[in-house]
């Protein structure tokens, strides 16, 4: 029978090959259409049908290509299936030949075949079953992997069972670990045998590897290997490891897997003298080949090294600040050891001079700042950035400042970062500045967000151990009250820097923070007084805020005096002693002065001892014998405290009750019946005090 060929489809026609091309250039529509029956109809009425030349078994195939895959979506009509546009006929010999179109794993009627794409995956599957078979120690990995698949599931192997497993999974990888553990799969078999094993199984495993620890931390899986040896090992372990990396820092450090595992490594697993070693490489290839083992005392401080050698000074500064720049450029730049070596580049570095300035281009050259944010998170990291700010002018500190938008709250919780703040506040003169970069970020009015709402987020700051620091610093009259050994260290050494590189005077810096800062603590403090004196650190908050803020403190004030008077002994929490520490200086209104012995009252004067004494009214007596007794000792004492004498009276009056609450104290304490000894007998001395103080 000849053939059929439509003008409509030129692909079937003379200049297949042409048209096919063409076809293949054209974008292919994501959208198929399917030509309607009563359309196809119209459309192949009106278009002539050519007979070819050709017949079915001719063997000529007079330039007649069928369509690929790509052509498929061209014409829904062949598609579609074997329609024959003859008066909607079907033709055998059509339906048999364009069903073709349909591809492998169809049917002669264009249907998907089930049966056959199963078996095709079959034979793949056993094929990759073959593969793996062939390889070495195929059986004993897959004996192996279904050890592991037991004991990764912990909670369901019960202990003895657990060690059985382990005895034979040791007996199947004693002698092979090192072709169990450069692949993924039998990689974490071991990592599990370290994880279950006892620490004579572990030092086995270490052995076995010795002298491939620095290959193994290039391999994209066996890196972690190294991991889970140092976290369960010892230091027989350790010392076996990191020796193997000497030599190899610059290298490794620049490699894309070897330089996290190193990093790790110098963090949190090697001691003082091997992170010495470790560091010194990136000084140049001396300090790489010409290492002495019996150097106990290696110094990787490079002021130290340029004393005793001051001719080195350009090779080590010029191969230090090539490697960090490569690191920079690369943007590997959250690792513990690249912030080290840039501190000791500063450090180095004489300010002003060119090398200075280069240094800290290069850390505003990144225009993400992820640099400096990073920095920020590490030790020296944040000493290097709080440093920078120290020396740069104040047009290089708004852009270092400004790279630190909307990590702010991250900064404040964090143990280095808060130091950044704290650097920030002591050397910026621009205290708007300061307050629109960083007190903007801080829970304030500003903020869009209800009151409750802000009132929670500022409750997490005050109680959190580092928080509280970039909050409360501008407020404190004695920083060593709130901050660590380590940052009271470097502030000292900024204040240094300051004295030259900024104009402002400290003390009024210091009060326009305040300031800023003032009007939403104050409000904080009116409206969550008791959330605040339930926590010690809440109490500290409202004696520091109260002493130093400016503005109107009348609400906050009696909002803490109606607390004090109202359900003090229900609660209870206005019997801690942190509690009574935060009343006793408000009642004295103002801090002690160690060098003149006197109280240096707050500016204007809180009046707060006025205040507490009438809202307790008739409890006073009870206050006198309790817990809260030296919040009493301190209105005698206040110098502006306007019922002295009436108080001194009242004391006298019950002179009886307050030496019979002194005896009961005292037999409780000996007794071991009092809940809480301690505050007991601080009660006892507080009343004995103020029998004292009557008496004079």
């Amino acid at each position: 029978m000849a053939g059929v060929k439509r003008k409509e489809y030129p692909q079937i026609g003379g200049r297949a090959r042409e048209t096919a091309k063409k076809v293949k250039s054209e974008p292919r529509k994501k959208v198929r259409s399917i030509t309607p029956p009563s359309e196809l109809e119209a459309q192949t009425d009106s278009d002539p049908i050519v007979e070819s030349d050709t017949t079915e078994h001719s063997g000529d195939d007079d330039g007649v290509s069928w369509p690929s895959d790509d052509q498929e979506d061209v014409d829904p009509v062949i598609k579609d299936g074997a329609r024959d546009v003859d008066n909607g006929t079907e033709s055998s010999k059509n339906s048999k030949s364009l069903g073709k179109v349909t591809g492998p794993g169809s049917g002669s009627n264009g249907s998907h075949n089930p049966t056959a794409s199963k078996e095709a995956h079959a034979k793949q599957k056993a094929v990759a079953q073959e593969r793996k078979a062939a390889k070495p120690n195929a059986d004993s990995i897959a004996r192996a992997k279904k050890l592991w698949e037991r004991l990764r599931i912990q909670s369901k192997v019960p202990l003895e069972e657990r060690k059985q497993l382990i005895a034979e999974l040791f007996d199947i990888i004693t002698g092979r670990v090192k072709d169990f553990v450069l692949k993924h799969d039998s990689g974490r078999v071991i990592q599990t045998a370290l994880k279950y094993g006892n620490l004579d199984q572990r030092k086995m495993i270490a052995r076995e590897l010795k002298g491939e620890y620095r290959g193994l931390a290039e391999s994209r899986y066996a890196k972690f290997m190294i991991g889970k040896l140092l976290v369960h090992g010892d230091d027989e372990i350790r010392d076996l490891v990191i020796p193997e990396f000497y030599g190899h820092v610059r290298r490794m450090i620049k490699h894309p897997e070897a330089a996290w595992i190193l990093d790790d490594v110098y963090r949190g697993a090697a001691t003082p003298k091997q992170k010495a070693i470790l560091l010194r490489e990136w000084y140049g290839a001396e300090f790489a080949i010409f290492r002495s083992e019996k150097d106990y005392n290696p110094q990787s401080d490079v002021k130290v090294i340029l004393t005793e050698n001051p001719e080195k000074r350009a090779p080590i500064m010029r191969s230090l600040f090539e490697l960090i720049n490569q690191l920079v450029q690369k943007k590997t730049i959250a690792f513990s050891m690249l912030h080290d070596a840039m501190l000791q580049y500063y450090l180095n570095v004489v300010p002003g001079s060119e090398e200075a300035t280069e240094f800290v281009e290069l850390l505003k050259g990144d225009e993400e700042g992820d640099l400096l944010k990073n920095l920020a998170f590490t030790k020296s990291g944040s000493r290097l950035v709080s440093l920078a700010l120290a020396y740069s002018s104040a047009k290089d500190r708004k852009l270092l400042l400004k790279t630190y938008k909307n990590t702010i709250e991250t900064l404040a919780f964090d143990t280095h970062g808060h130091k950044v703040l704290l650097a920030a506040y002591d050397v910026i003169d621009d205290t708007v500045l300061t307050a629109k970069s960083i007190f903007s970020e801080f829970p304030t009015k500003e903020l869009k967000q209800s009151e409750s709402e802000q009132h929670a987020d500022l409750l997490t700051y005050i109680t959190s151990l580092n928080a509280r620091i970039p909050i409360l610093y501008p407020f404190v009259n004695k920083p060593s009250s709130i901050l660590p050994a380590e940052d009271i260290a470097l502030l000292k050494e900024i204040h240094n820097i300051r004295s030259t590189t900024s104009k402002k005077d400290p003390d009024i810096r210091r009060k326009e923070l305040v300031k800023a800062l003032s009007p939403n603590y104050l409000s904080y403090i009116a409206n969550n007084a008791e959330a605040l004196v339930q926590n010690s650190f809440g109490c500290h908050f409202v004696s520091e805020v109260l002493l130093s803020a400016e503005g109107d403190k009348s609400e906050a004030l009696e909002a803490i005096a109606n607390m004090a008077g109202s359900d003090w002994k229900i609660s209870g929490y206005i019997q801690t002693p942190a509690a009574s520490r935060m009343l006793k200086s408000l009642a004295l209104g103002g801090r002690f002065n160690p060098k003149t012995k006197t109280i240096d009252l707050a500016d204007p004067p809180l009046k707060f001892n006025d205040m507490l004494y009438e809202k307790l009214g008739s409890h006073i007596v009870e206050w006198m014998t309790d817990a809260n007794a030296f919040v009493i000792v301190g209105l005698l004492e206040s110098v502006d405290f306007s019922h002295k004498a009436e108080l001194k009276a009242l004391i006298r009056k019950h002179r009886k009750e307050l030496q019979k609450a002194i005896d009961e104290t005292e037999e409780l304490v000996k007794g071991g019946k009092a809940k809480e000894e301690k505050v007991m007998e601080a009660g006892k001395k507080g009343t004995r005090l103020l029998l004292k103080m009557v008496e004079q």
